[in-house]
């Protein structure tokens, strides 16, 4: 029965005030077996969760109960996953909730068009649960992250940056950055973990200095990591997709 929220699996060593922090997840996924393990998992990981079949009724379910994340399979029955993403996102009122697509699909224009179109990250199946929940908990972290420090600054692993004095330190020295190269890091370890093409960069990070282009913005990746040196593994190339900064563990 779609639209149902089932109640938490209380994980072993976990505080019952814990457990009522987390939750819903919304899992849209037409096929059983996959919905199933998903939901077994995070009600092991104390999280409330709803479900729905088709995209019409994830819809329905996401509007009325406003999850606090929506784990979204692509190929649906009826309305297919990139309609549910854009419908959700042109909504005012679930326009900001979260949402990881989960596909079986293996070509890159679905992953860009799905991340384009407001998706925050994606995976591909077949997957283990575990990936998804890490997945999960990197774009919750970033909401929660943001909502503890208004001030925007930033640690990152040896990357420290203070946005509103525009400055960027490695291991506590401090880094020339140009104008696109600062916006291009903030940009990216903002969001550890979620994957971004090459036109959401040109999008979010508009140069001052230097005409952001897609073609222009892998030059600007090889200038950032020659100045972050032995750091410049944090910026990880998705293959095919674009860029992300690599999830801390």
């Amino acid at each position: 029965m779609w639209g149902h929220i089932y109640n938490c699996t209380r994980p072993r060593n976990t505080a019952k005030e814990d457990l009522m922090k987390k939750g819903p997840i919304c899992v849209i996924e037409d096929e059983e077996d996959i919905r199933e393990i998903l939901m077994l998992q995070l009600n092991r990981e104390g999280y409330a969760t709803l479900s729905a079949e088709t995209g019409e009724e994830g819809i329905q379910v996401v509007r009325e109960h406003k999850p606090e994340l929506v784990l979204l399979d692509l190929m649906l029955p009826g309305l297919d996953g990139l309609d549910v993403c854009r419908t959700l996102r042109e909504n005012k009122d679930t326009k900001d909730i979260p949402i990881i697509m989960i596909t079986a699909r293996g070509e890159e224009s679905d992953i860009i068009t799905g991340l384009e179109m407001g998706a925050d990250d994606y995976v591909t199946k077949p997957f283990s649960p575990r990936v998804v929940l890490s997945r999960m908990k990197a774009v919750l972290r970033r909401g929660s992250r943001n909502a503890a420090d208004p001030s925007g600054k930033i640690d990152y692993g040896p990357i420290h940056i203070d946005p509103a004095r525009h400055v960027v330190t490695l291991e506590g020295k401090p880094l020339d950055l140009t104008a696109t190269e600062f916006k291009l890091l903030e940009f990216l370890v903002n969001r550890p973990g979620w994957v971004f093409t090459r036109q959401q960069i040109v999008d979010n990070v508009r140069g001052e200095d230097y005409a952001v282009t897609e073609r222009s913005v892998d030059v600007q990746v090889v200038g950032l990591r020659k100045k972050l040196g032995d750091a410049a593994e944090y910026i990880e190339t998705v293959r095919g997709v674009g860029y992300r900064a690599r999830e801390l563990t």
